[in-house]
């Protein structure tokens, strides 16, 4: 009678490396960048949603009839455009290597990014004067609600683009800053798609 001899496998399987795979330094901002945008977008998809349920409660208060001039706030979409196009040829510059080329249109297009803030401050301003404040209606506290959150994003970005502006200055157009200001034209861009949603939501809708 033989008896059966059950023999351990010379080479064990190895279920956990040894040793970690290199990855490049800052392979994985674009992908948290897009986790944090997704957070925004949800941020604004509950302020559009607020102000959809909100943006007919007047309170016996004026509506937007009463307060939006839309040459104005057209005149303000425009520079939030023009600043995301002059960003583009930033990001064109930064391809060719043109480092003067970046700083120059990082500077175009904050100036655009300025004049837009102060657009939107002056409107604030004008509506607290008449008595349209956030306090007045429940309209108006969903509108500076969701126009002030998207202000204060544009307010972020520019401080965001003049700090990278003195890091291409100082350290020129290397990986890390390439990665950043990719990074900084996603959230430029998407500013500009929150701004049209705005602009068509609550600026054009509420005209009709």
């Amino acid at each position: 009678m033989s008896a059966t001899i059950i023999t351990q496998p010379t080479d064990p399987r190895e279920f956990h490396p040894k040793t970690e795979p290199h990855h490049p330094e800052g392979h994985s901002t674009p992908l948290g960048f897009w986790i944090y945008l997704m957070s925004d977008c949800l941020i604004f998809s509950t302020l559009f949603a607020t102000y959809a349920v909100l943006g007919h409660r007047y309170g016996g208060g004026p509506g937007p009839k009463d307060l939006f001039e839309l040459p104005l706030i057209a005149l303000n979409t425009a520079m939030l455009l023009c600043s995301s196009i002059t960003y583009g040829f930033a990001m064109l510059a930064m391809h060719q290597n043109d480092q003067k080329g970046v700083m120059k249109w990082l500077g175009v297009t904050a100036l655009f990014g300025l004049c837009f803030l102060m657009i939107e401050l002056y409107e604030f301003s004008h509506l607290i004067h008449i008595g349209a404040g956030p306090g007045r209606s429940a309209f108006l506290s969903a509108f500076f609600t969701l126009v002030g959150t998207h202000g204060l994003h544009v307010t972020f970005g520019l401080i965001w683009m003049a700090a990278l502006v003195l890091q291409v200055r100082k350290h020129g157009l290397i990986p890390a800053n390439r990665r950043r200001l990719e990074c900084l034209s996603m959230f430029w861009h998407f500013l500009d798609v929150i701004w049209i949603g705005v602009f068509t939501f609550v600026y054009l809708m509420g005209m009709i």
